[in-house]
């Protein structure tokens, strides 16, 4: 496994895990032996093609379908705002007396102030605000599950890395056995080797506690531990690429889409402030019957803001503006330098990691080859040998490291900064015009 270009046999679609797994693991198996091997076609899973089985399944957690419920409760909030503000009101009144009289009267308030138009503009800013804040959500929620299925793999790629060592190194104690059979080997380098072997055991029971724990994770965020998945170190490729020849500032973001809604808010609550505050007239009409006379009335009935003109609530509402609009400005300079420091920081590692591939595929190989020719020939101590076996595999733990920073960082960016989840959909809806299978080969 020490000359073994890390390939994806992460959890790929059911159909493809099986078979991309056993031939990852013959090339591994190989390879760490340092035998020649022909070239191998590891299935890669393209984006499109595990990704919207992945989406569907994502759809029917309890907490997405609860987010699906808010949405229909922020419509029927919407649909309740576009209703009138005042109902008329019916009077009646029978009054016994020496004359028995009967009155009936009809009242209707105005709604002068635009109460009910102000209510409609207020819930349609808050279903946005819920709206983007679900969006965010989702973005945030899918990239903590995504993050969980990628270390996944990594997981199972160093447990099979561990129980690849383990057979290996016991297989070459096997041959210090012999050596040593043969007066060819010393004692204590055959010690040496046993040593060796007790700390592969030990890698590998602790690597089959990490990949159960990895499991464990991915079943408390999804509900199972199988799932349609693949490595995707090529698309982060491609959309580091798109972020950086990006002009667009961090003030486009749907992570920011809330905080703007919000400024449009406070100033909708200055205009209910305003609203609530009209006066807003009372027109009545009456009819009553006193004994043989009948009456008709019609009444007009306005409020005087004489002692109160509901200034400082005016005032309040005209400082939330100023809050909203910090808040917003605070916000955007947050995402701002993150953004930065994203596009800073993936691109590097991105080259760092296609910088391990190539030395893997090149020199690893060899070098591993080399290296257990030599020990069998006698022309390596054991000591040297399990040395440069440890760094040699220490370079391979390396790049297994680097995936997970490279998924680490960009997920957690574009789970943060709302972009996630569109650029998912928009890629899960192009799965028609996708290949349906790319090989990818290794050497």
């Amino acid at each position: 496994m020490l000359t073994l270009v890390p390939a994806s046999f992460a959890l790929a679609a059911e159909n493809h895990l099986t078979e991309t797994y056993s031939l990852e693991a013959k090339a591994f198996k190989a390879q760490s032996l340092g035998l020649p091997t022909p070239k191998i076609e590891v299935p890669y899973i393209a984006f499109g093609q595990w990704l919207p089985e992945l989406l569907k399944q994502f759809n029917l957690l309890p907490e997405v379908q609860a987010q699906l419920i808010k949405q229909q409760q922020a419509e029927l909030v919407i649909q309740a705002a576009d209703r009138a503000v005042y109902n008329p009101e019916l009077g009646l009144n029978y009054q016994h007396a020496d004359t028995d009289s009967y009155s009936v009267g009809l009242s209707q308030t105005l709604d002068w102030g635009d109460k009910r138009g102000v209510a409609m503009h207020r819930a349609e800013l808050e279903a946005q605000i819920l709206l983007a804040d679900i969006g965010l959500e989702r973005s945030q929620m899918l990239a903590e599950r995504l993050l969980a299925l990628a270390e996944q793999a990594q997981s199972r790629k160093a447990l099979t890395f561990a129980e690849q060592q383990f057979r290996f190194t016991k297989a070459q104690l096997n041959i210090a056995e012999q050596r040593l059979a043969a007066g060819d080997l010393s004692n204590v380098e055959l010690q040496l080797m046993r040593l060796e072997l007790a700390t592969n055991t030990a890698d590998y029971a602790l690597a089959e506690q990490a990949n159960l724990v990895a499991d464990g994770k991915v079943i408390a965020l999804l509900g199972g531990h199988h799932f349609a998945f693949a490595e995707f170190i090529e698309e982060i490729k491609r959309s580091v690429t798109q972020l950086k020849g990006d002009v667009n500032t961090a003030s486009t973001l749907p992570a920011l889409s809330s905080a703007y809604q919000q400024v449009l808010l406070a100033r909708v609550n200055t205009m209910q402030v305003k609203a609530n505050a009209s006066a807003d007239p009372t027109i009545s009409i009456s009819a009553e019957k006193e004994g043989t006379d009948n009456k008709l009335g019609v009444g007009v009935s306005i409020p005087l803001h004489v002692r109160n003109n509901y200034s400082e609530l005016q005032a309040v509402a005209d400082k939330g503006i100023a809050i909203a609009q910090q808040g917003y400005l605070a916000r955007e300079r947050v995402l701002t330098a993150k953004q930065q420091q994203v596009l800073h920081a993936l691109p590097r590692l991105l080259e760092r990691y296609q910088d391990w591939r190539e030395l893997v595929q090149t020199s690893a190989a060899k070098a591993a080859k080399s290296l257990d020719q030599q020990w069998q020939a006698g022309d390596v101590s054991t000591s040297e040998y399990l040395q440069s076996r440890r760094q040699l595999a220490a370079s391979y733990l390396v790049g297994l490291n680097l995936e997970t920073a490279i998924y680490q960082s960009w997920l957690s960016w574009m789970g943060e900064s709302g972009q996630l989840m569109p650029l998912l959909d928009s890629s899960a809806e192009l799965k028609s015009s996708m290949p349906s299978a790319v090989a990818r080969t290794v050497k």
